[in-house]
């Protein structure tokens, strides 16, 4: 027999309950979370860490040529600057050859400045998103050759050919024997680029005899009209660019520099960014080129939780620095729906077990146990939510919230279902037992329990081609509602 102590906690749950006006009556919630402002992107700090950045490089002396390109790098992330390797970005994809796609770019190739005459000590360029270099003969200043090494680079849009003297492993130990060098890069480039004056000892030291330096003759660049235009990432889509401005939107999450234009690494850094308490996971980036007093310095990553449009692309630069080749791309959302928006029964306060897009089944002999709201208190974000448990508070069976269709995904491809879930309608005693499943073709994958306002919840899922997602739980008074539900791909 329960103790007296027990019987009395039982009894004030009971009034308590039966004190509570159900959310089918439009009760009102025990605690709403505050009020938040969607943070937009800090401009100065990124225009100051673009200015604290040098990603600037030419062919290094003391390597081989034909070296691998290397993975996309991180220079910066929100202000703080670091160099870090995007793993997911591997050299042998940067080394990927296309010989259909790069033959046609070839003939794009002309000249942007030439170098000085012969014999006329010159300069290579240092400059962003330097890819990697070859030697070609000598004998005559062989452009085409580099300009045909280039077109199987890719991402090379531009190269800086040029003569290196003294340089002791060109002149007597690479195989090639050769000191023209064509060195690519990622990004076009000018004359006023051209600092790499040479300068560096490269023979070997003899005796007291003066070891001869490096030095530079007739360092020409050749270049396309623009960058290539880059492939969509796999699991996004391309929202608008390229134009000349920056994403200045709600729901900003922080930015990243990265060492050249690379969408691939964008999108790497999106998925993997973390998840804004308030807003979710990464679901939009804009990538950028900043432009410093006339020459490309960095490549920006911006992302945001909630999705921009060219509306909001009006970031133009600040001081010396220019925005260029703004492209915005949002994550492609397997989902129908996942915000409950859909449900538009009225303009003030309704609610039905089933719509267009999603579909309420009650236990047996339950009433109204899985339903959709319009009514934006009750909501993450916008009028519709989810609820499960009896909307009336009539039966304390579960619900379940299943989307009309199948969710039509990659067979063996791995997802990752992300959904706000709220569990504090009623208060913290009543709430305890509250208690949410994400199932996935039948199999609980993840879900959250106990007392809690709009918290982030994720589990991770593999596509079949055809899926069943599912969301069960409640138990009135321990109401569940969910929201702003998505399901990317990992």
């Amino acid at each position: 027999m329960p103790s007296p102590k027990r019987l009395l906690a039982l009894a004030a749950l009971l009034v308590s309950a039966t004190a509570i006006v159900p959310p089918g009556q439009q009760g009102s919630p025990d605690q709403t979370a505050d009020d938040f402002t969607n943070p937009t992107p800090d401009n100065d700090l990124i225009a100051q860490t673009a200015g604290q950045v040098d990603q600037k490089s030419s062919a290094p002396v003391d390597a081989p040529p034909n070296a691998d390109v290397p993975a996309t790098s991180v220079t910066a992330v929100d202000g703080t600057v670091t160099n870090t390797t995007i793993a997911a970005v591997s050299a042998a994809n940067s080394t990927r050859r296309d010989v259909g796609r790069f033959g046609k770019r070839q003939s794009g190739f002309k000249q942007l400045f030439a170098g000085l005459d012969k014999g006329v000590h010159d300069a290579s360029i240092e400059g962003t998103a330097y890819l990697t270099y070859t030697v070609v003969n000598n004998a005559t200043y062989n452009v085409d050759a580099c300009l045909s090494w280039c077109a199987g680079i890719q991402g090379c849009v531009f190269v800086n050919v040029y003569y290196e003297f003294n340089n002791y492993l060109l002149d007597f130990v690479f195989g090639e024997k050769s000191n023209l060098k064509c060195a690519a890069y990622g990004d076009l480039h000018s004359a006023v680029e051209k600092t790499n004056f040479g300068g560096q000892a490269s023979y070997p030291q003899v005796g007291n005899e003066t070891v001869p330096l490096t030095y530079i003759t007739q360092s020409s660049g050749w270049g396309l009209d623009s960058l290539v235009d880059p492939d969509t990432p796999d699991g996004y889509d391309l929202v608008f660019g390229p134009t000349n401005g920056a994403n200045n939107a709600p729901g900003y999450m922080g930015f990243a520099f990265i060492d050249k234009y690379d969408v691939n690494a964008c999108a790497q850094l999106c998925n993997g960014r973390g998840v804004d308490p308030n807003g979710g996971g990464c679901a939009y980036f804009n990538i950028w080129r900043a432009v410093v007093n006339g020459n490309p310095t960095t490549y920006t990553c911006s992302m945001y939780y909630l999705v921009a449009d060219e509306s909001t692309a009006v970031n133009y630069g600040q001081g010396d620095l220019v925005v260029t080749l703004s492209r915005g791309y949002a994550r492609k959302n397997y989902l129908t729906d996942g915000g409950f928006e859909g449900y538009s029964g009225c303009s003030g306060f309704c609610f039905t077990d089933s719509y267009a897009n999603w579909v309420g089944t009650s236990a047996p002999g339950g009433q109204h146990d899985a339903t959709i709201f319009y009514f934006s208190p009750y909501a993450h974000n916008g009028h519709g939510s989810g609820l499960l448990g009896s909307a009336f508070g009539t039966d304390n069976k579960v619900g379940t919230l299943s989307p009309a269709q199948p969710i039509q995904t990659k067979n063996g491809a791995n997802y990752v279902v992300q959904c706000f879930v709220n569990s504090a309608f009623s208060g913290s005693q009543l709430e305890a037992s509250a208690k949410m499943d994400i199932m996935w073709n039948g199999v609980r994958v993840g879900g959250t329990s106990g007392y809690q306002l709009y918290t982030f919840v994720e589990a991770a899922v593999t596509g079949t081609g055809s899926d069943k997602l599912s969301f069960v739980g409640g138990a009135a008074p321990a109401w569940v509602f969910i929201d702003d539900c998505v399901i990317y791909e990992a």
